[in-house]
């Protein structure tokens, strides 16, 4: 059934787009028609004005995904299944005449010859002001002068369409004629052209990792695959051309044999280390825009406008085969659009970084299923599963070994005759590191449980002693004095900052990022606590004094009150940046979690698996924000309403 589903998931879009466009569209009706049906009876500030309004996040969920759809061409996979297919021919297509296209104005506005007599003469130009003249006696100077001059004159030769050689004339026209070939087999159109039956098996579109099917599966696919076999055997006799006039070959001699010349003179002569180097340098450097110029890849500007006139053509006959393709591109496949590259055609621009919520979905499937010999969870370990927890390992992570260090008496040790002898010391040291057996029972395993059982450990243990100690320093000058500077000191510091130290001490295991959470967590309840406390309205207290309350009563019954509401909203605090923070501790150090999976999905760019570890951590999220809200509501049903 999910391999059903998975194959299918384009279908499965295009049902799901049409459901949330009636959904968006119904929900702005009824939240309207709502709206104006309760404008009279509600007042602007009122907080029973926020209540209800489920249209409206329904409206909000809607247009969220038909964007996500849109913008991770989920839209376009849905309706026009075939366009990615088309769009990797022409890619072909586009990727055969490519090294034509960088010789010409196309893309960097300027032919390539022009930028390379520009280029070469501006580093001649500048070649010759740096000469060091100490380091070459004046013969070398004019020969490197005459070097100079020959490299000038050679890019003279290749610019001359009069120096043009018959030859390569010739070549160019044949390049262009056969340009416009293909650009006429393109307009021929593709009505007798049929995909063969190997294209029509491929997986479709986004099923499998190779993404887009490199087969042409559809008429129109088949003719751009063909054309684009054509267009490359033009594009390799293209490269083969060579401007290289008789005028230019003498000179390219006499170039070559002036710069060896000098070279043997490096070589040969005995110079100091600096004067050695300085000359080394200098030839490299002459010799090194010399080479660009003795391959004959130079052209005349003029020579080449019939090529890019063929280019214009072809582009122009490309557009018109496209046909309704075009508007498909440009409207549901934002961005630049289908690339071929090498082996593979991808898709490039919002949807190369935003995978379709569905391929997110079937990742999410795979990570989620807990059978890991048949490729589910991640790494060896499953997503959220469960197992069978030994009592012995929470007995061992919960007793310290020092406590039964601190009990009187000694270890056992061996006797006389070998034996060992032990103490009760030895026993109970073996029961708190969990070497006897207590049972088992059923727990929860995985990715997201090692992560939540870290943000729980902390917060609980940073709202245990953070409550009691922000309380006593709301009404304790001693408290508030002696921990406000040590509170103070380390909150302000980011969290990511103590982590390399944290887990340099601690190591990558659970007690090293616990820590960490809990230094963030208990600062949070501190402060919350501490504000909650010394905001209790002095009349409440003196006039609970008036009626004979003690100290104790009055923390219990006025204070603690008055201070819940700012440590529930302190603890929904605190739960979201110990999530944050413990993420980026296990991207850091870790071997699970959420975190973890992300820091490897990162590092190989796997974008649908990165998004699933946001949308994981965006839920969680959720649902804690979500049973904080719950857990106000029923502990201070006032707050807000005197």
């Amino acid at each position: 059934m999910l391999n059903w589903l998975s194959y299918h998931r384009a279908d499965i879009t295009a049902v799901l787009i049409l459901g949330l466009l009636i959904a968006f569209i119904w929900s702005i009706y009824v939240g309207r028609k709502e709206t104006a049906a309760r404008e009279t009876d509600e007042v602007f500030g009122d907080p029973e004005r926020t209540k209800g309004g489920w249209y409206w996040a329904v409206c909000g969920l809607s247009a969220l995904m038909l964007v996500w759809f849109y913008f991770s061409w989920g839209m376009g996979r849905a309706y026009f299944p075939q366009a990615a297919n088309e769009l990797c021919q022409i890619g072909k297509l586009n990727e055969a005449v490519s090294p034509i296209k960088a010789n010409l104005p196309i893309k960097s506005r300027y032919y390539k010859s022009t930028d390379l007599v520009v280029r070469n003469s501006e580093q001649l130009d500048a070649l010759s002001v740096r000469l060091p003249v100490a380091a070459f006696t004046p013969a070398e100077q004019a020969k490197l002068a005459s070097i100079y001059a020959s490299s000038q004159s050679l890019l003279a030769i290749y610019s001359d369409p009069a120096n043009l050689s018959s030859e390569a004339a010739t070549q160019i026209a044949a390049v262009a004629g056969q340009l416009d070939s293909v650009a006429v087999r393109l307009d021929a159109g593709y009505n007798d052209l049929v995909p063969t039956q190997e294209a029509l098996d491929q997986p479709p579109w986004g099923v499998t990792d190779d993404e887009i099917p490199i087969l042409p599966t559809t008429a129109r696919g088949v003719l751009f695959d063909t054309v684009a076999l054509d267009a490359a055997a033009v594009a390799q006799a293209f490269a083969k051309i060579r401007n290289m006039p008789a005028s230019a070959t003498s000179l390219i001699e006499q170039t070559k044999a002036d710069i060896a010349s000098l070279k043997d003179a490096n070589k040969a002569g005995s110079f100091d280390e600096a004067t050695a180097k300085a000359r080394n340098d200098y030839v490299k450097a002459v010799e090194r825009i010399f080479r660009r110029l003795d391959d004959g890849v130079i052209f005349p500007a003029t020579s080449l406008v019939v090529i890019n006139e063929a280019i214009e053509n072809l582009e122009s006959s490309i557009s018109g085969a496209k046909g309704s393709l075009g508007v498909v591109d440009a409207l549901f496949l934002p961005g630049q659009g289908v690339v071929k590259s090498r082996t593979i055609c991808t898709e490039q621009g919002s949807a190369r970084w935003l995978p379709k919520p569905t391929d997110v979905v079937a990742t999410f499937g795979k990570l989620a299923n807990p059978n890991i010999e048949t490729g589910g969870g991640y790494k060896g370990t499953t997503l959220l599963w469960w197992k069978w927890l030994a009592l012995a390992d929470v007995v061992d992570f919960l007793i310290p070994d020092g406590l039964v260090d601190m009990l009187p008496g000694g270890y056992g040790t061996h006797g006389i005759d070998g034996t060992f002898q032990a103490t009760y010391k030895d026993a109970l040291l073996s029961f708190a590191q969990g070497e006897v057996s207590l049972g088992y029972v059923p727990w929860l395993d995985g990715h997201i449980w090692d992560s939540l059982f870290r943000v729980l450990v902390a917060l609980g243990i940073g709202i245990l002693l953070g409550v009691p100690l922000g309380i006593y320093m709301g009404v304790s000058r001693f408290f508030k004095s002696f921990f406000d500077p040590l509170i103070e000191l380390y909150r302000p510091v980011p969290p990511l900052a103590w982590a390399p130290l944290i887990l340099t001490i601690f190591g990558i295991q659970d007690d090293g990022k616990i820590f960490l959470l809990f230094m963030v967590a208990f600062a949070i309840m501190v402060i919350s606590a501490r504000t909650g406390a010394s905001g209790t309205q002095l009349s409440k207290i003196r006039a609970s004094h008036s009626l004979g309350a003690s100290n104790s009563q009055i923390l219990r019954n006025v204070i603690l009150p008055n201070a819940l509401p700012e440590i529930l909203t302190g603890a929904r605090i605190a739960i979201g940046v110990c999530w944050g923070t413990l993420v980026a501790a296990e991207m850091l150090a870790g071997t699970t979690g959420i975190g973890f999976i992300e820091n490897v999905a990162r590092t190989v760019s796997d974008y649908e698996l990165i998004w699933v570890t946001i949308l994981i951590m965006g839920l969680l999220g959720l649902a804690f924000d979500m049973f904080m809200r719950l857990l106000i509501a029923k502990l201070i049903p006032w707050r807000g309403k005197g």
